[in-house]
């Protein structure tokens, strides 16, 4: 397992592969938001992700997936694929807590699929304290429209990033 929380990828092979090494969150998640939205807008439809190395997630990291998946729905006129392979048992109850598993493919098993190509880094993206707080409220209102039931969870995220951004 990688020191640092990384996302190895291979945006060139279809379906897209992002393997999850380390710990997924807030830290690390502008990179590959900003990777998927880019591949979904040149037209890519299938998206892997691989969690079998993946340590923990937080909700930051949660609300970019939904978001991704959400926007190739919406790009694809919900024909493309979303999918969570490898999820370790305590992702799992992350993912259905969230009701994550409701809009995008979740496989607990074996999934059959080589992932050794995804050998790029994902370089992670450094942003400014208020590009920060616009990712986080982000991905939790994206967390909110996967499942209403979101909201009470995260309301008081929403409202301190609503009003870190309106204090500029």
């Amino acid at each position: 397992m990688a020191e640092s929380p990384v996302y190895l990828v291979d945006a060139h092979s279809d379906p897209v592969v992002v393997r999850v090494e380390g710990r997924a969150c807030f830290q690390n998640s502008a990179s590959l938001k900003e990777f998927t939205s880019g591949l979904i807008k040149q037209g890519k439809t299938r998206f892997v992700f691989d969690l079998q190395h993946c340590a923990s997630m937080d909700s930051t990291f949660l609300g970019v997936l939904a978001g991704s998946a959400m926007e190739l729905r919406k790009a694809t006129d919900n024909q493309g694929s979303f999918i969570l392979a490898r999820v370790g048992q305590r992702n799992l109850e992350l993912l259905r807590n969230m009701g994550l598993h409701r809009i995008m493919t979740v496989d607990c098993g074996d999934f059959q699929m080589n992932f050794d190509k995804c050998n790029e880094v994902l370089a992670p993206e450094k942003l400014s304290e208020l590009e920060n707080a616009r990712m986080v409220l982000s991905a939790h209102e994206n967390l909110v429209s996967a499942d209403e039931k979101n909201r009470t969870k995260f309301q008081d995220v929403l409202d301190f990033m609503k009003n870190r951004l309106q204090q500029g």
